[in-house]
């Protein structure tokens, strides 16, 4: 039960977004580009990273969501799973697990990051670029996790989320909002 007694028991961010625009509209924008515009990552490898970081912060309702969205995008079920338990092992390519190591250092204990944590991810192959857009992934993912959590926002079901999830993928991040949808869309 949200922790704010206007919004609906089974409020969300949709709530938030819908009652202050002006804030997260540019938001919705943004993170429109982070998760789904121009990266090394695919849409579905950045949904991969972003139910990583919010499974590693224990946030059920971000992760219930994001991992929908990855599998939604074609990764194969239960890895973001596999991952949390152990991503020396996780079924996952060599060059990724620096790249997952990063997030979860950055999410945990975000003021001990070191060169030699991002240099881990340089010699895995990643170019500055795919650094940046994996912080990208995991700062939106941050903020998502004290947004939702803030407003004691309740998990969805799977089932809800499988739902949102194919919208994400169909739609988008922005178009999910009729409040920020491109009126040419509508």
């Amino acid at each position: 039960m949200p922790f704010f007694k206007s919004l609906p028991e089974d409020a969300g961010p949709a709530n938030i977004f819908g009652a202050y625009t002006n804030i997260y509209g540019p938001w919705s924008k943004m993170g429109q580009e982070i998760m789904n515009g121009p990266s090394i990552f695919s849409e579905g490898e950045r949904e991969l990273i972003a139910a990583f970081v919010v499974g590693t912060a224990n946030c059920q309702f971000a992760y219930t969501a994001h991992s929908a969205a990855a599998y939604a995008w074609g990764i194969e079920e239960g890895l973001v799973e596999k991952l949390l338990e152990d991503i020396d092992t996780a079924p996952v390519e060599g060059r990724f697990k620096p790249v997952f190591k990063f997030v979860r250092k950055l999410t945990l204990t975000p003021s001990d990051m070191t060169q030699e944590d991002a240099d881990a991810v340089f010699d895995a192959g990643w170019d500055e670029k795919a650094l940046h857009d994996a912080i990208a992934v995991c700062a939106r993912m941050s903020f998502m996790n004290r947004l939702v959590e803030g407003f004691g926002f309740t998990p969805m079901s799977k089932e809800k989320a499988g739902e949102n999830a194919k919208k994400r993928v169909e739609m988008g991040y922005v178009n999910l909002y009729p409040e920020f949808r491109d009126k040419r869309d509508a």
